[in-house]
């Protein structure tokens, strides 16, 4: 998976996509960035309901199948199982929705954007910590008793995934997808082995594209995975706002339309 979507090269060792000058271009995550055509193999095909807004689907391949398949796959919590979400971004919310398909009681939230965690509390959390003023370890035993079934943490902040282990309860598993840019250091007995924790890691949810993402376009048309109030459109030549809307958290998805003539 590592050497396919970041070596820059396929399978066979080279890349279908060139300059004009006849100059290789690396083939990042399989498809390159910002084209209007590509190259792909045809097992990475995905088939989708013709009557759904094609604009919204981008993420689904990515984020939105990475968060919902870390609870429905990995986790695969009962329904009454408690869970904490660490970050509310596209990965988490969409890890949060699938909490709430699956039944999960209560679902909490945890995030430093005030305006992240109202949206959270809209689409189904049943509580939610901003962790600049609240300690997420005590009040998330406070409201589970005994500390929550399941964590996702999706920050890659150290201290953050100690959090997801310390508000686990007996036997808890923190599931994490995050790309963290520094090391973290914890006490192997202390932290995971004297309450029997699990830390799990897990990439892209680990879901099979072509059977996770119809049954989330499903879930999107029944208004289950209401995605449209994640997402923000941007025209291409907007690029630079889109980033600097998605780092000050004002937008959770930022998604770029290079077709503006484009219709359902």
């Amino acid at each position: 998976m590592i050497q396919l979507n970041y070596g820059g090269k396929n399978q066979y060792g080279d890349t279908p996509l060139t300059t004009e000058e006849n100059q290789d271009v690396s083939l990042f995550f399989g498809q390159s960035s910002f084209a209007t055509y590509t190259t792909v193999d045809e097992n990475n095909i995905v088939k989708v309901d013709k009557d759904v807004d094609l604009r919204y689907l981008g993420p689904f391949g990515c984020g939105i199948m990475t968060g919902s398949g870390t609870v429905l796959n990995s986790i695969n919590p009962e329904p009454g199982n408690s869970i904490v979400v660490f970050g509310t971004g596209a990965v988490g919310l969409s890890g949060m929705l699938a909490a709430k398909i699956a039944g999960c009681y209560p679902i909490i939230a945890v995030d430093i954007h005030d305006s992240r965690l109202k949206l959270a509390k809209e689409l189904g959390a049943t509580h939610i910590i901003n962790s600049k003023s609240e300690d997420p370890v005590e009040k998330i035993k406070e409201i589970t008793g005994k500390g929550a079934h399941y964590s996702f943490e999706t920050t890659g902040v150290p201290e953050v995934t100690l959090a997801a282990l310390h508000c686990l309860r007996v036997k808890g598993i923190c599931a994490t997808v995050a790309v963290g840019k520094r090391d973290l250091t914890f006490n192997v007995f202390n932290d995971v082995v004297a309450n029997s924790l699990t830390l799990r890691g897990v990439i892209e949810g680990d879901a099979v594209p072509q059977l996770i993402i119809p049954k989330l376009v499903t879930f999107f048309k029944n208004g289950q995975f209401p995605i449209e109030k994640l997402v923000k459109f941007y025209e291409l030549e907007d690029v630079d706002r889109a980033f600097a809307d998605s780092s000050n958290g004002s937008v959770i998805k930022p998604i770029l339309i290079i077709d503006k003539s484009y219709q359902v």
